[in-house]
């Protein structure tokens, strides 16, 4: 009996080493350019994830497609839980509805753990006559055709959050797209559209514009004397957040390894410096439960507005 239960317990060996996990390098994919942003915090958080996790943790930088093409190369790995993406909601929540061809659905991959929350915010120039959201809006009704306003695209998160603003407010402002944070300003400080909405960030150290709201709940630590949109009387307050994402079919034992790593990552002291630096708000990270319960309400949220985007917007 004593050699059964022996050979019984050697057998069991090779299937508890087969459980070990992570049992090799993880691949975390940023679907965005080397250098940006977001690509700052997930270096950050996944050195600090892989001390962790006893394994490696591997940036892949797979752009195209505003995100499309990184996003699908995740969905699309092996459910084991050795690849991960990084990256906004909007990659689930927008770009399933706006690219053709995207390849996947917002349900493609599963929440492990929120690690940033970026705020948008309105801005004008800084000799501009506009001082607040109200003012803003009294010039809209006060403008023929409307005043214009101008973001980095059809579709993208400033544009978005602009939309909920304009539905809360009843602004009348037609909307000119570019093609990033860099020629919107550039534009407004030109004079030629009076305002523009960006990433809260690219307004940071800037002396020749004027912010008039930013879009959280609360003020930004960054900018503390700008008073958020709620504030002001108007009850929006969309922000662009992410984090680390799975394939859908990770198991829900590798997925709760994966997110007691990545929240001690988001709360360490290198990822909270990489945070301030970027702008975050105190509340910038969340459990997967949380964050899947935020995810849901923006796929549902971003629907509805993408419905009303004309093509000429």
């Amino acid at each position: 009996m004593r050699a059964l239960a022996l050979a019984f317990a050697l057998l069991a060996v090779p299937a508890i080493a087969q459980e070990a996990f992570p049992s090799r390098p993880i691949q975390i994919i940023n679907p965005y350019q080397a250098g940006g942003a977001t690509d700052t915090l997930t270096r950050v958080l996944a050195a600090a994830m892989a001390e962790r996790l006893g394994q490696p943790m591997v940036v892949i930088n797979r752009d195209g497609a505003a995100g499309a093409v990184g996003t699908a190369q995740g969905a699309r790995a092996a459910p084991d839980g050795h690849t991960l993406v990084f990256a906004p909601a909007l990659v689930l929540s927008v770009l399933p509805v706006t690219q053709a061809g995207a390849g996947y659905g917002p349900d493609a991959l599963r929440p492990v753990c929120q690690a940033f929350s970026n705020a948008q915010a309105i801005l004008v120039r800084a000799d501009s006559p506009l001082r607040s959201l109200s003012d803003l809006v009294s010039a809209s009704h006060a403008t023929p055709g409307g005043l214009a306003y101008c973001t980095l695209g059809i579709a993208s998160i400033p544009h978005m959050a602009m939309l909920q603003w304009l539905a809360a407010s009843g602004a009348a402002m037609p909307h000119i797209p570019y093609r990033g944070d860099g020629p919107v300003i550039t534009e407004v400080l030109a004079g030629r559209i009076p305002a523009g909405a960006v990433v809260l960030a690219s307004a940071s150290g800037r002396t020749d514009v004027r912010l008039l709201a930013v879009f959280d709940t609360a003020r930004n630590p960054g900018f503390p004397d700008v008073p958020t949109a709620i504030e002001q009387g108007f009850d929006v307050a969309p922000t662009s957040f992410g984090g680390v994402f799975a394939p859908r079919a990770v198991s829900d034992a590798r997925v709760a390894v994966l997110e007691a790593a990545c929240m001690a990552a988001a709360r360490s002291e290198s990822y909270r410096a990489a945070a301030r630096r970027a702008l975050q708000p105190a509340a910038y990270f969340a459990d997967a439960a949380v964050f899947g319960e935020r995810l849901a309400r923006d796929i549902a949220e971003k629907a509805a507005l993408l419905r009303t985007i004309r093509p000429a917007e």
